[in-house]
Parts: structure tokens; sequence; C-alpha cells
């Protein structure tokens, strides 16, 4: 299985076509929407602190770009929340990158990908989970 974390930079990226970000982050949704259609299991996910960092409201029409991915929320539940404090700690990250290390060491995908602007504190955030950052 494969999982995609986007980071605020990927969310901001997709909600505006004129950001030169905007076409790296479309092509590896759209690789996993053909890999999802091929049968692969491929997963799209947003911790809830990214999204509301990114301003992401799902129920706007401005959302409706973004929304046909099928962006799935890893919400900052208790259990993840104290990960991410402990993560936050140890790394002086903020919030939404401390609950993208959360997400991370949550996940049981044997290939995870992060998209971010930010590839140092991910970095930091994620380790020890083996990810594949890609610097947009």
């Amino acid at each position: 299985m494969r999982s995609i974390v986007l980071d605020n930079e990927a969310i901001q990226a997709l909600t505006d076509a004129r950001s030169p970000k905007h076409r790296v982050v479309v092509a590896h949704l759209a690789g996993a929407v053909a890999r999802r259609r091929r049968g692969r299991v491929v997963e799209v996910v947003v911790p809830t602190a990214v999204r509301v960092e990114a301003g992401w409201d799902r129920t706007t029409p401005s959302a409706a770009a973004i929304n046909r991915f099928g962006v799935l929320d890893h919400v900052l539940d208790s259990p993840c929340a104290d990960l991410a404090a402990r993560i936050q700690r140890a790394t002086s990250t903020g919030v939404a990158d401390a609950h993208i290390g959360a997400t991370v060491r949550s996940l049981s995908s044997s290939e995870i990908v992060v998209l971010t602007s930010d590839p140092t504190d991910i970095a930091a955030v994620c380790s020890p989970s083996p990810v594949t950052i890609v610097n947009l």
C-alpha cells in the first residue's frame, strides 16, 4: 500500500492553479488515482491540523477541485494528539508539522510519500519512519 501525505504547501498549490507547484502536486495525485483504477491500494491523506492551517473547508464551492481527489482526513484524536505533542516537544516544530509526523507514524503503508515545501522539518517529525519527501 502507498500513502501520500499532504502538507500545507501541497494543499495551497492544489487550490491555486496559477501556483508553479500546482502541476507537481496534481501529477502525484493523478498518479494515485491511476493506481487506484488499476486495483492498487493508494491513499491520499491530510492531517486535519494541516487542513485547518491551509484553510481548506471541504464544504465551500472553492474546494470542489481538491475534493475530487478523494483525500482522506487523518484526525487529531486523543492518542494522535499525545504523539504529536511529544513530536512537537522533541523537534520544536509547529502543530501541523507535528501532526504530519504522528500521521506518518500511524500509517501501515509500505511506502509513504510526503509532499511538502519544508523537507527539513518534515524529515525531523517523521523520523524514524522511512518516508520519501517530495520538496515542492
